[in-house]
């Protein structure tokens, strides 16, 4: 198949999640072609099978905000008519199927008939979807495409319950490619920890919704009964008041903050816990990811996290802002070398539900659904 893929090309979930289908798409032979306003960070442009189109949104002095969702419609109309693009695969509902809904009545005014695939993946639901202003072109774009997914069952829950969707919403997990995670050669632990010192980290982009403030918290609790250092991984508004919280706990000699760091692998290959105290997440892939090291998860309990973390045997969940369980729990995990030794394995072992070659022939069929009702 040719597949055309929209998304956003940041650090973040959905941008990682569509550019690594893309790839592993690519792989087993289809013709990817990604159309955003820049290039998505993880992107092989060596595939001869995966292709840019970047989407230029011209200046103009009359608008204050540049209209991106016509600039990406019109340029999505030249890819699909010059390339032959088979199904469209957009991710977030505003505005890429906002934008991929135009493309479709344009190219039927040419004879063209466009499936239409809409992954929601959290933001777009949560908190933009259920925004007055923006819940009727979202349940507009939501109805109007061929096939709907979520990336777990917690978000199609609240997709249904937030507005009138006249589509059957199909649940297929967020994935992660266990060839490319795996332990470095050289594990050198001893860079960040003394042996006798547990290893703590998270990974996010530092926004309030990921309660980063609590994750100083928790670790201190933990460090008052344990020794222990804590990896922080990331960069957002949230950060300066952490760092200043690690200052106020005296704590500046046990925390690190690494920033946008891209050696997230050799982070998770030293980590005994992966701390996740959001307060939503729609399914938590930087959670998956410490899973497939290995690496126990204190998370939680909100959005898809429940459908990943198993309570008691990969990690536990806690209610958000639970501090004081959250350090309890934690501390039942390191404490004991052959509890945490357990918790490890299973962690690594549930990782392996979500391998993403068992993930991608859902897509696959997903595409061939879309383009048989386009074709009825």
């Amino acid at each position: 198949m040719k597949i055309g893929i929209v998304c956003y090309p940041t650090y973040g979930g959905s941008g990682v999640v569509a550019t690594e289908l893309g790839l592993a798409l690519s792989q087993k032979g289809h013709e990817v072609h990604f159309v955003t306003y820049s290039q998505p960070v993880r992107l092989d442009l060596l595939n001869p099978n995966v292709h840019f189109h970047e989407v230029h949104v011209p200046d103009y002095a009359l608008f204050h905000y540049q209209p991106y969702e016509l600039a990406l419609s019109s340029r999505l109309v030249n890819v699909i008519k010059t390339y032959g693009i088979d199904v469209l695969h957009v991710h977030y509902a505003i505005p890429h199927a906002y934008a991929a809904y135009m493309t479709k009545k344009m190219l039927e005014d040419i004879g063209i008939a466009l499936p239409i695939v809409t992954t929601l993946h959290g933001t777009d639901i949560t908190l933009v979807g259920s925004h007055p202003f923006y819940k009727a072109a979202v349940t507009f774009s939501i109805n109007q495409s061929d096939v709907v997914t979520t990336v777990s069952d917690s978000l199609k829950k609240d997709t249904e319950k937030l507005f009138q969707i006249h589509k059957q919403i199909k649940v297929i997990p967020n994935f992660i490619d266990l060839k490319t995670h795996v332990n470095p050669q050289k594990c050198e632990r001893h860079i960040l920890a003394e042996p006798h010192e547990r290893i703590i980290s998270h990974i996010s982009n530092f926004r309030p919704v990921k309660r980063i403030i609590d994750v100083i918290k928790v670790f201190k609790k933990i460090r008052e009964n344990i020794p222990a250092k804590l990896i922080m991984v990331g960069d957002g508004p949230e950060k300066e008041g952490a760092e200043q919280l690690v200052q106020d706990y005296g704590l500046q000699n046990d925390v690190v903050f690494l920033g946008k760091s891209r050696e997230i692998n050799q982070v998770l290959c030293y980590s005994d816990l992966f701390l996740l105290p959001s307060e939503a997440e729609s399914f938590g892939l930087a959670a998956l990811e410490a899973m497939a090291f290995g690496v126990p998860v204190l998370s939680s309990n909100t959005g898809g996290l429940p459908e990943l973390n198993i309570d008691g045997e990969t990690g536990f969940l806690c209610d958000v802002g639970d501090v004081d369980a959250m350090a309890k729990q934690s501390l039942k995990i390191l404490s004991k070398t052959d509890v945490l030794d357990r918790f490890k394995q299973n962690a690594k072992k549930r990782s392996l539900s979500f391998d993403i070659h068992d993930i991608v022939p859902m897509y696959e069929t997903s595409y061939k659904d879309a383009i048989r009702l386009v074709q009825k």
